[in-house]
């Protein structure tokens, strides 16, 4: 009984969870310090940094807008503390959503934001978990979108400073919302989880805090002096000031043993593999095959690989076969690249002047006719002389658009390099020839590698096009007119 009182008694701040610690170079993703860092352990909060990810994705291509407004359900109304106050069949902008997840830790926020992007939480967490092997932490188990304890929702304290630095490099123009001290969240203003450390540590800008009861205090946090940036991330802290103030030695400690210079690696974006491409779908079906009812069922994407369309029946075969071309597309391709090469090296030929333009047909009629000779009594109309017109006022013409409204294209993936991206577009074009036919194929440099396009498509050949193309888990998503 005594036992018992005692342990009543005793703040829940000093059953100190499991602890580890993290520090990188985030200019490079060097490891400077680890301490129990690839140990599983509960994230929290922290998780709500990948559930933002993927929004700043989703939104980036397409999939939705920061202006949605998101229907808010029973579910994620129902989400403890700590909540914005969602109800139940409200309707909110998808920008007030993120704001209350990066700020407050907004448990309903994130709930929300999850639905609102994959459908369900079990959809958005087999997306989380794609994502998260995608940027290389292969220690992470996401369960939901929050972080909310649950078991099997795990990872650890290298793998959420890797996903920090992605946040703070593939989504700079995002990042300010992680040192926003306070923020407009639609039916309130919302206060930083983190103010006290972004207002003590010179330099501090982010990135995210986490606590429950089996997580302990944890916090992911980035601060950048010059042109120097570390990531420090501490799980299992006692208590906040206790959290903050090992982090902050931790980032002192970072700052004093990474170089002043040295030569900058942005850790790049993985390739896109949106909703429609691997999703969570549930076996629904009246005669399921033995022990699948109900277990997910993961559906994996790929690049074209194969035609699916069918030979044709009887008949000669084309003279020039997509099997044929497919296995010789390196060829072709080299080819054109070489051709290319060669057109630029050559010397500009001077340019004739235009020859001027013959209005009379120049071809000769089959049959020469002879003109009847008039007889003397007809008389012309008038003799006169005609007087010389004076020259018309030149009339501006403006030459009507014949694209039939054909200012879409669709995306078929992210690639390493300009000839990867040409192959996939050449084999895309030649399994797809019909919902394809008069596009034009091109590649667009980013910073994080080579889109892979076709452009001059109407809205609804694009749609059909991505519709046929993920209908064979090939990558695709509509690019509007820009």
């Amino acid at each position: 009984m005594t036992f018992t009182w005692l342990a009543l008694c005793v703040p829940l701040s000093a059953w100190a969870a499991p602890y580890a610690a993290f520090v990188m170079d985030a200019r490079t993703g060097e490891q400077i310090l680890a301490d129990n860092a690839d140990t599983p352990l509960h994230p929290a909060s922290l998780t709500k940094m990948m559930t933002l990810y993927i929004a700043f994705q989703a939104v980036e291509h397409g999939e939705i807008s920061m202006d949605t407004d998101v229907t808010i359900s029973r579910h994620a109304a129902a989400e403890p503390p700590s909540k914005l106050g969602l109800r139940a069949g409200q309707k909110i902008k998808l920008r007030y959503l993120v704001r209350a997840a990066a700020v407050k830790s907004a448990n309903d926020a994130a709930t929300a934001i999850g639905e609102a992007i994959s459908g369900s939480e079990e959809a958005f967490a087999a997306r989380m978990n794609r994502t998260a092997k995608q940027l290389g932490m292969t220690r992470t188990t996401f369960k939901n979108a929050n972080g909310l304890t649950r078991s099997g929702h795990l990872s650890t304290a290298r793998d959420m400073s890797v996903l920090g630095r992605h946040v703070i490099y593939d989504y700079p123009e995002y990042y300010n919302l992680f040192s926003r001290e306070t923020a407009d969240a639609g039916i309130k203003q919302v206060r930083h989880t983190n103010r006290r450390m972004l207002e003590s540590y010179p330099g501090a800008d982010g990135i995210k805090t986490g606590y429950t009861n089996a997580a302990g205090f944890n916090l992911v946090s980035s601060a950048q002096r010059g042109s120097e940036r570390v990531i420090a991330t501490v799980f299992g802290g006692a208590s906040t000031a206790s959290r903050n103030a090992k982090v902050a030695e931790l980032m002192d400690l970072g700052f004093k043993r990474m170089p002043s210079q040295v030569a900058f690696r942005a850790p790049g974006k993985p390739p896109y593999m949106g909703r429609g491409n691997v999703d969570v779908l549930v076996a629904r079906n009246s005669e399921p095959t033995p022990g699948t009812r109900g277990k997910a069922i993961r559906v994996a994407s790929a690049a074209v690989t194969q035609s699916l369309r069918p030979m044709a029946r009887g008949g000669a075969t084309p003279a020039l076969l997509v099997a044929e071309v497919r296995t010789d597309i390196d060829t072709i391709l080299e080819s054109v690249q070489a051709a290319e090469v060669k057109a630029v090296a050559a010397p500009t030929a001077p340019v004739a002047a235009p020859e001027p333009v013959q209005v009379a047909n120049e071809v000769a009629p089959a049959e020469s006719t002879k003109p009847v000779r008039r007889p003397p009594e007809v008389v012309l109309a008038s003799a006169a002389p005609v007087q010389a017109r004076a020259p018309a006022e030149a009339e501006v013409v403006e030459r009507l658009s014949t694209s039939g409204g054909r200012h879409w294209g669709i995306n078929v993936g992210r690639y390493p390099s300009k000839y990867a991206a040409e192959k996939v577009l050449l084999q895309t074009a030649l399994s797809e020839t019909s919902s394809l036919d008069g596009s034009l194929r091109k590649v667009v440099n980013r910073n994080s590698g080579f889109d892979a396009n076709f452009m001059g498509l109407s809205r609804d050949m694009a749609d059909l096009a991505c519709r046929r193309l993920q209908a064979r888990q090939v990558t695709c998503f509509m690019i509007g007119p820009s």
